[in-house]
């Protein structure tokens, strides 16, 4: 019951994060200290749609069972992604700022889907 409890928290969480992260990467024309991390990191004005789509599709995946797990795993990935891309740009304190985000979709594969019957 309490690892359910955890993981619909972490769920909820995850969920929101994407979806926010996902509007604020579309919207960065509206935030010049957004572009101007993306710009740092490497990250040209033609690819941050992309990034805001990945986003937000991560967010959808996490939604439903049979896409929990690929939802995670695209989460820890793009985190992975600007964690090197910060470190590239020798901007240690984002990358070691990523951390707990990258251990929260590690954690929700392992928690597995809330809504599961479980089989231990």
């Amino acid at each position: 019951m309490t690892k359910s409890i955890i993981s619909l928290v972490l769920l909820l969480v995850s969920v929101y994060l994407a979806f926010s992260h996902g509007w604020s990467t579309f919207n960065y024309k509206n935030n010049p200290e957004s572009l101007k991390v993306m710009n740092q990191l490497g990250i040209s004005e033609a690819m941050i749609p992309f990034f805001g789509g990945l986003t937000i599709l991560v967010g959808l995946l996490l939604l439903f069972p049979r896409t929990f797990f690929i939802g995670n795993l695209l989460n820890a990935i793009s985190i992975l992604i600007i964690m090197a891309l910060a470190i590239r740009a020798e901007n240690f304190r984002m990358a070691l700022m990523e951390i707990p985000f990258l251990i929260m979709p590690l954690v929700m594969i392992w928690l597995r889907y809330p809504f599961l019957k479980s089989s231990v």
